[in-house]
């Protein structure tokens, strides 16, 4: 046990891969909380893992960044000690997550922590962009309809080649992987929303459900480049290159506003204020998922989720303000605690 701690200590938490993190954990018995997922919820929950493991007696839980889509597919791969207790998401949780999480004995608690914007956002150095969402949909979709109407692979490398009133520039454009769930978010709000009802999709792809899976693809002629599960390596590639555009939570872009700014879409700004009044388009609810049967099993659980869902950590005034999170109204937050109460 004192090995493993060792290598803890020695090791960043978003070192470990699926495997390593399965043969690390697989023991009889475990004293510490183990969370994965989101790499965007990633600096909330660290935060509310290090107040804890500071405040009470129970030790600070483990937090690991593997992106959404691989934190479910390690916390629903089965009950026990060797298996994560909560998941980070930047998303709701899929059907068939929830699906996968029941066929191994997995029953799923739910708590949304809060809210957060996806920007498109490019070095200070740069020219300032204002898109709309049709703008960004045809530099980045796979298909797109020519002067016919007809589908045809993107064209677009240049964004004045989109609109003559966009700057001069390559289209070049950073962003997390299809495992993530900034990706799946940024995809439903901007992506199928410019698409799902574009009369070019509609002719090609009459069947609704087809012209959904259609519309997610984004383009791989390398205008998009997919920089990993870590928002802050896209962050850096975006202050080497001042004509590029970033993809990634509004929290990551707070944290560095000394180098990078946000585009305007349809000329609003990603703040906070725009954000909670939804003005700010791009936004989404964030969650933290939790494995009930792991309730009585792992020490600490129970007070976890208290410390997670108090007023001093969520509320107008909580400590996660500091770090970016758009908070949760008084009135949600008792929502959760009465749904809670039915489960702990």
């Amino acid at each position: 046990m004192l090995k493993i701690f060792f290598l803890l200590f020695l090791l960043p938490n978003w070192a470990f891969g699926a495997n390593s993190l399965n043969n690390l954990f697989k023991s009889s018995s475990r004293s510490y909380i183990q969370i994965v997922g989101s790499s965007t919820v990633y600096p909330f929950v660290a935060t509310i893992s290090e107040t804890f493991g500071r405040d009470t007696k129970f030790k600070t839980p483990i937090v690991e960044s593997t992106g959404t889509g691989g934190g479910f597919k390690l916390f629903c791969s089965g009950v026990g000690y060797e298996f994560p207790d909560f998941v980070n998401a930047s998303r709701e949780i899929k059907k068939s997550e929830k699906e996968k999480c029941s066929q191994n004995g997995v029953n799923v608690g739910e708590i949304k922590i809060g809210y957060d914007g996806i920007v498109l956002a490019n070095s200070v150095k740069g020219q300032k962009y204002n898109l709309t969402k049709t703008q960004i949909f045809l530099a980045l979709s796979e298909k797109v309809p020519n002067k016919n109407n007809e589908l045809v692979n993107n064209f677009y490398k240049n964004w004045q080649e989109i609109d003559k009133n966009l700057p001069n520039i390559k289209i070049s454009i950073y962003g997390p992987p299809s495992t993530s769930g900034t990706r799946d978010a940024f995809v439903e709000l901007v992506m199928l929303e410019s698409c799902i009802k574009n009369s070019a999709f509609i002719k090609e792809y009459p069947d609704e459900k087809i012209r959904h899976k259609k519309c997610q693809i984004i383009r791989s002629d390398g205008n998009f480049i997919e920089a990993g599960e870590n928002d802050n390596l896209i962050v850096q590639k975006l202050k080497n290159d001042k004509d590029a555009l970033g993809i990634f939570g509004f929290s990551f872009l707070q944290e560095n506003q000394n180098f990078i700014q946000p585009s305007l879409i349809n000329s609003v700004a990603p703040s906070l204020e725009n954000i909670v009044s939804r003005a700010y388009t791009i936004s989404r609810p964030l969650y933290v998922y939790y494995k009930k049967e792991h309730l009585n099993l792992i020490d600490g659980m129970k007070e976890f989720i208290a410390e997670i869902i108090s007023k001093n950590t969520l509320g107008n005034e909580g400590y996660l303000l500091q770090t970016g999170l758009i908070p949760l109204s008084n009135q949600e937050i008792e929502k959760i605690e009465v749904g809670l109460r039915r489960n702990l």
